[in-house]
């Protein structure tokens, strides 16, 4: 009988100068949901008709007015606390929205300005919560990382890193409890992703077969840290193998691929099939908040991510290749997207700020 031959075991990372590991090459991303590795054929990932490629440039240009407008009010001392921006992850909530249907629901982290405007909250409200004044979603009482809105089926900012993820498989719970067809999107960060209240949602939504898609936000930078250096396994859409939930990489700077993306997970969780991760493969062009001098990495890096990804640039060549609009066209859009957001800002000075009395109500149930 043969003797099984022998594993090579695999030899340890070699060290650099100083005894710093040597950086992991990651592996290229698939473009949407499908066998790891393995790219979609050409173009099948950006169907999309005029009106909804316009929809979605609309959007993101929203929300990247609107976040260069909250840093400017935050620089003028009208917002105040903690204020994370999402300037260069537009494609992500963009993308993963446009796929969701009137009963999803949707939770997230502390960087949420994006995600509210994604799902249709008024920028007016937004702005005035960031700056602490009465017509803002929260009441003036939340600010950047607390507002919610059950209109919207937003289900808060939360500032606890990962406290959103038991609470998006609790809100998919619900969906199947009552039947109702929907699923949530729970969106945390690759520095959320080693928390352990993470791994026992997964096990939870996938012994429940829980219609949640868990989407892994990878901005490459957990505060200051680089996944590099926080991960064992930096292939963070594989975290949830020993659950048997199924997992993908996504190119997150690009909308369409991750519209594409999104409308095969929910289709999954619809189909009763449990949970799914998506890793949006992505890149936050500020600091981890305004207070943040990202010294950690190089403007070198971060320029040539500019230059080379940007979501909303990577739209705009779309647009213009195939035709569907023209300079003209898309300088209308940006002018109408700034002064939609100029209105936002104006009204959010012009709100009261909260009454004293405020303090004590909201914050017990009435029975």
């Amino acid at each position: 009988m043969a003797k099984a031959a022998k594993r090579k075991r695999a030899k340890p990372a070699a060290k650099g100068t100083a005894g710093k590991t040597a950086a992991r090459k990651r592996p290229a991303p698939p473009t949407a949901p499908g066998k790891p590795g393995k790219k979609d054929t050409a173009r099948a990932t950006r169907r999309a008709t005029p009106g909804e490629a316009l929809d979605l440039y609309r959007r993101m240009l929203l929300i990247r007015r609107f976040e260069e407008k909250a840093g400017q009010l935050y620089g003028m001392g009208l917002i105040s606390g903690f204020c994370h921006l999402y300037i260069g992850q537009e494609a992500v909530v963009v993308g993963m929205q446009a796929a969701a249907g009137a009963d999803d629901t949707l939770v997230t982290s502390y960087r949420d300005h994006g995600h509210m405007l994604a799902c249709g909250m008024d920028p007016k409200g937004v702005m005035a919560e960031l700056t602490g004044r009465r017509g803002g979603y929260s009441k003036g009482k939340g600010g950047s990382m607390h507002m919610f809105s059950r209109e919207a089926n937003f289900f808060g900012g939360h500032g606890i890193v990962a406290a959103q993820v038991p609470i998006g498989t609790g809100l998919a719970l619900g969906h199947k409890y009552n039947g109702d067809g929907g699923v949530c999107r729970t969106y945390f960060g690759d520095g959320a992703v080693n928390q352990g209240q993470v791994y026992e949602s997964f096990n939870m939504a996938a012994l429940w077969k829980l219609p949640v898609i868990y989407v892994i936000e990878n901005n490459r930078y957990g505060m200051g840290t680089s996944v590099e250096r926080a991960s064992a396994n930096t292939e963070l859409y594989r975290r949830g193998r020993a659950y048997d939930i199924p997992g993908f990489q996504v190119n997150g700077m690009d909308v369409l691929e991750v519209r594409a993306a999104g409308e095969k997970a929910a289709a999954h969780c619809r189909s009763g099939k449990g949970p799914i991760i998506l890793e949006l493969e992505t890149y936050r062009y500020r600091g981890h908040s305004m207070s943040d001098p990202a010294k950690y990495r190089s403007k070198e890096e971060v320029s040539k991510v500019r230059k080379e990804s940007d979501p909303i640039d990577n739209l705009r060549g779309f647009l213009l290749d195939d035709g569907i609009a023209d300079e003209e066209a898309l300088k209308e859009i940006d002018r109408g997207v700034k002064a939609r957001v100029t209105e936002a800002a104006e009204f959010a000075q012009q709100s009261p700020e909260p009454d004293a009395s405020e303090l004590y109500t909201d914050v017990l149930a009435d029975a």
